[in-house]
């Protein structure tokens, strides 16, 4: 889970359960384009449309995909977040706390002005690897901030 002085952190089960979708989600277009021929409803289907049938497939699970590079590195001086399409990060002085709320599905940061943002790398299906990462991050927001 860390490296060194830097603690990494990536959701594993989110990581599992996305790959067997993407796997699914292509394999059903793979089939769909290689059935498409073999149709007689009237309409004949030519090989571009089996391979955009394949292609569709690939950008579907790619998407799917997404959800699975979610990942927090965090060290002494501040907390970098990436979640499906973005990456930012936080100087631990502009978090005010990390905190996990009842029924939320993953962890965020609590900013000023009652502002947050989700760490999507600590999610709920995670469990006790969930516990552990957010006491991880809380202990290095508290040793950088003195509280």
């Amino acid at each position: 889970m860390s490296t060194s002085s830097t603690l990494v952190i990536r959701p594993r089960r989110a990581l599992i359960m996305c790959s067997v979708l993407a796997v699914a989600l292509l394999a059903v277009f793979v089939v769909v384009a290689v059935l498409l021929r073999n149709g007689d409803t009237g309409v004949r289907f030519q090989r571009s449309d089996q391979a955009a049938m394949v292609g569709i497939g690939i950008l579907l699970a790619c998407g799917v995909m997404l959800f699975a590079i979610a990942r927090v590195r965090a060290d002494a001086t501040g907390i970098e977040v990436r979640n499906v399409l973005m990456t930012r990060r936080f100087a631990w002085d502009e978090v005010l706390s990390v905190s996990f709320p009842d029924g939320a599905s993953w962890a965020r940061l609590e900013l000023p002005e009652d502002e947050y943002h989700a760490v999507m790398a600590v999610q709920a299906v995670d469990r006790a690897r969930a516990v552990e990462a957010v006491r991880a991050l809380r202990k290095l927001h508290r040793a950088a901030t003195g509280g």
